[in-house]
């Protein structure tokens, strides 16, 4: 009797690949499409075709004769990963959804389906890999994507096949088009999970008040004034569009790159020069710092730190200071948002990670 799999499919060329490349190793694939609908009942309109992807992957369960579940997941989506967000924001943080949205969205709902029909395992077209229920970066450096999956425990991943992951992009594509599968060539997904390419401030402005607050330069002298720290992050360029009135005369600014380089108490931001020393840090706290492997003994360990998707792996410390999980860099690091996640790896493994925090 053939082992049952649950696969996540977008319409994408990744999940359509992992289909093909379950069924040759003998599994009955059950294909989910979580179709989360335009979001325009609740203001956040997505620029995902949701109904030209599941016209897609109906064509792919047809070719494959897979068995396809649709699940409308939009109200789901908008109570556990949209208002969070925007609760975040609204707080000055910069929120990373995509992590939420595979450890409380995702994963959870193929488990379920899993359970209520008898299958053995879950999979995903993600690039990355698993061993023993531990997680690795994917084969394919340009789209390793364990880093939003750093919410995901042992117990789970024992139940999850990466099919694609010790694959790279280009021979995803060259099988799905040997397979003449419709969309071999279809762009990846870019953007927030669920959203896609949206423009951010937008939404936000449309779900939080604006609320001025005061620009700071270096020495804590009101230079300037903005509609809401919550609308800019951390090393966010500084842009008169955005609602930022600045004397820049008064500080010698005029014609020169500005950033923002802290959040302040208050609706304060505190904005220097491209180039200020203000803009790198050596030291973060970890909020809600999460293994993997529960059990693992960390600290004091040495570490790689990648504090965004596809972002350069840093090396450093982990340790507690007063009871508190804290990662000191090997040199400083720029763009380091309260919010964002930082995550830890052990060569290509994956050990774990939590919301940065800058104080």
């Amino acid at each position: 009797m053939k082992k049952k799999v649950i696969l996540g499919m977008s319409g994408g060329v990744d999940s359509s690949v992992a289909a093909l490349l379950l069924q040759k190793k003998g599994y009955e694939v059950v294909g989910v499409f979580m179709n989360a609908g335009s979001g325009k009942k609740f203001g956040w309109l997505s620029s995902i075709k949701w109904n030209e992807d599941e016209k897609i992957v109906r064509r792919i369960c047809r070719k494959l004769g897979v068995k396809l579940i649709v699940k409308d997941v939009e109200e789901g989506y908008e109570n556990k990963i949209i208002k969070p967000m925007i609760e975040d924001y609204s707080k000055g943080l910069t929120p990373n959804p995509d992590t939420l949205c595979n450890s409380i969205g995702k994963f959870p709902l193929f488990l379920r389906i899993a359970d209520e029909l008898g299958a053995d395992w879950i999979a995903t077209g993600h690039y990355a890999r698993v061993k023993g229920g531990k997680l690795f970066r994917g084969k394919d450096n340009e789209k390793d994507q364990s880093y939003f999956l750093c919410g995901l425990t042992e117990k789970i991943l024992k139940k999850v096949l990466f099919p694609i992951g010790e694959l790279k992009k280009g021979e995803v594509r060259k099988i799905a088009r040997r397979e003449k599968f419709g969309n071999w060539n279809k762009h990846s997904s870019r953007g927030i999970c669920y959203l896609g390419k949206i423009d951010v401030k937008k939404l936000l402005h449309r779900r939080i008040k604006e609320r001025e607050g005061s620009v700071l330069n270096f020495d804590g002298e009101v230079v300037g004034a903005h509609p809401g720290q919550m609308f800019f992050t951390i090393g966010e360029r500084v842009k008169d569009r955005d609602g930022f009135t600045i004397n820049r005369r008064k500080m010698n600014w005029e014609g020169k790159r500005l950033f923002v380089a802290e959040k302040l108490s208050g609706n304060r931001l505190v904005v220097v020069e491209e180039g200020d020393s203000l803009l790198k840090r050596k030291k973060v706290f970890v909020k809600g710092f999460h293994l993997i492997n529960s059990e693992e003994k960390i600290s004091g360990g040495r570490f790689k730190a990648r504090i965004r998707h596809f972002g350069e792996l840093h090396s450093g410390r982990l340790k507690k200071i007063n009871r508190r999980w804290c990662f000191e860099f090997s040199r400083g690091v720029g763009g380091l948002a309260e919010g964002q996640y930082i995550v830890l790896y052990s060569g290509e493994r994956l050990v774990g990670g939590g919301e940065i925090r800058l104080r």
